[in-house]
Parts: C-alpha cells; sequence; structure tokens
C-alpha cells in the first residue's frame, strides 16, 4: 500500500512540474546543461551539481533550476520521502511558494510514514541560515563545502548527513521506494 501512495505522489510530481513552471515561472532559465557545469573546478558547487545530475541522470529543469541546487547544497537524496522533506527543510528556512505547500501538504498527508523525517528536516531548515532565496547560479563557482559552511554550522552538517543516512536506512528496510524524477 505504502509503494502506491509513493507512486502517486511520483505521479503527482511528474505531471504538475510544467504547470506549476508555466503558471508560476516567469524568470530566465540559467541556460546551462550537465555537462557544461560537469566543467566547473572540481570542489566547486557548480561541479558538484552537475555530480548530481550525471548520478541520476537528469538535467537541470528551467526556471526550477534551484531545486537541484538545494539537493546539492543539503546532500537530500530523490525518493519520495527524500524530496518531501526537502521541501519542508525548504519551509523551516522560510521558503513559500504554491508548489512547496502543495508537497508538503499533499506529501504529509498522503505519506505520513515519514512524520519524524519531515520534522527533522523543518527544524533544520529553521536553525539554519537562509539559503532558499539565493541566485544559485552566481554560486556556482564557489567551493561546496564553503557555501555549506556558510549557511550550516558544523553541527548541522553532521545532523544533515545523519538524516540522511539515518532515513535512507529505514526507507529501504520498508520498501523499495521509487526514485523521483527531476522534479521543482
Amino acid at each position: 500500500m505504502k509503494a502506491l501512495r509513493e507512486q502517486f505522489i511520483e505521479w503527482l510530481f511528474k505531471h504538475s512540474q510544467n504547470g506549476y513552471t508555466g503558471l508560476f515561472k516567469h524568470h530566465a532559465s540559467w541556460g546551462i546543461s550537465r555537462t557544461d557545469l560537469l566543467r566547473y573546478p572540481k570542489d566547486s558547487f557548480g561541479r558538484h551539481l552537475g555530480l548530481f545530475l550525471d548520478k541520476h541522470d537528469f538535467e537541470l529543469i528551467a526556471k526550477v533550476e534551484r531545486h537541484d541546487a538545494y539537493h546539492t547544497l543539503t546532500g537530500f537524496g530523490t525518493q519520495v520521502a527524500d524530496e518531501i522533506a526537502l521541501q519542508w527543510l525548504c519551509f523551516g528556512n522560510g521558503k513559500r511558494s504554491p508548489y512547496l505547500y502543495g508537497a508538503i501538504i499533499l506529501g504529509t498527508v498522503i505519506l505520513p510514514d515519514y512524520w519524524a523525517y519531515y520534522i527533522a528536516s523543518y527544524k533544520l531548515g529553521k536553525n539554519a541560515n537562509p539559503f532558499h532565496q539565493l541566485d544559485y547560479k552566481k554560486l556556482l563557482q564557489l567551493k561546496l563545502k564553503d557555501l555549506r559552511a556558510a549557511f550550516f554550522s558544523k553541527r548541522q552538517q553532521i545532523q544533515l548527513t545523519q538524516l540522511k543516512h539515518t532515513t535512507h536506512s529505514a526507507i529501504l528496510k520498508s520498501n523499495q521506494t521509487p526514485r523521483m524524477e527531476n522534479s521543482t
């Protein structure tokens, strides 16, 4: 039953992103490909973003590139529960958008199994320095470790790692959650 709920959420994400970007995203896209990002210096945020995309066989989605930047900055995965938890982290950090509200409300109602993960993510985002509003395209040359240190204390960086590993293990034990396709 949980697998069906996760597949339904994945379907919602996949089928809502085009409508959302058309209705709410009126800025220009970055115009950068995964290949371009992989050419950035080894330790740079841009290179790590490219590696994240390459690992999951993604390309940046025009006008919502920031979402994958959040994944790279925080280390959150692409499992359905990770995607919902990432939205909770951003909500805690101050981000507000129709898509975020839909993701956390529907995601939490349909998949409450990971409530502790969602709340831990929210608290971590709330206690981090604000990162949700940045123009990440301008930060691609910076070192990833320096960028993380600007937003997350050393303790919070450890918490991010522990949260990721603890939750990933729980997801794998409970079932084989489908990995999300690139979403907003």
